[in-house]
């Protein structure tokens, strides 16, 4: 019996509560929205000379015919950047627009990561116990060594960041940056 009257006095309280919300969201003005003319009071036309309609601009858009410039507007991938002046025109469809190649060398393709050294495995990483950045362990033909973020590798390699499952790196001579995971069958459990 106390049970239901708790519950009877919670939903009389949430029914006030929620009459007291809808009368206040609907019966507040929104600011400005109920004086008359209201919309029309802040417009204003934009600056054109002559409002009336230019024929002659009209007719020739009228008259344009769509050219491709090879590029596949249904796919995601833009076309390669063709230098100004360096299409010809090769070819008439039916409708007599051209179709245009590039003419000149292709683009050099770009450039490949560096590949990590094969006599070099990553199997594991640290931290000091004072809180410094980690390290990492890697092993050059069997001999082992201590890396931190910075230090280089073989004289080529700069370690970029350590982070739990792999290490950044950077070749110094291009300047191109590429990861390394760590190595599962040569790694212990990493140290807490």
């Amino acid at each position: 019996m106390m049970k239901q009257k708790k519950q009877l006095i919670a939903f009389a309280v949430l029914v006030a509560v929620a009459a007291i919300v809808w009368f206040g969201q609907r019966g507040g003005p929104v600011v400005g929205s109920n004086r008359p003319g209201f919309i029309a009071e802040n417009y204003q036309p934009l600056p054109v000379d002559n409002p009336a309609l230019h024929w002659s601009e009209w007719d020739k858009a009228r008259h344009t015919e769509y050219q491709s410039n090879g590029r596949n507007p249904f796919s995601a991938q833009a076309a390669p950047p063709v230098a100004p002046g360096s299409l010809t025109q090769t070819a008439q469809n039916n409708n007599g627009a051209g179709r245009f190649h590039p003419q000149g060398p292709m683009p050099a393709p770009p450039p490949q990561p560096p590949v990590w050294p094969g006599n070099v495995s990553f199997f594991g990483y640290g931290t000091v116990p004072n809180g410094t950045a980690r390290l990492a362990f890697v092993s050059i033909d069997g001999e082992v060594q201590v890396l931190g973020q910075g230090d280089t590798l073989l004289g080529r390699y700069k370690i970029v960041q350590i982070n739990n499952g792999n290490l950044e790196f950077q070749d110094i001579s291009t300047g191109l940056s590429s990861t390394k995971a760590l190595d599962a069958d040569k790694a212990g459990a990493p140290p807490a």
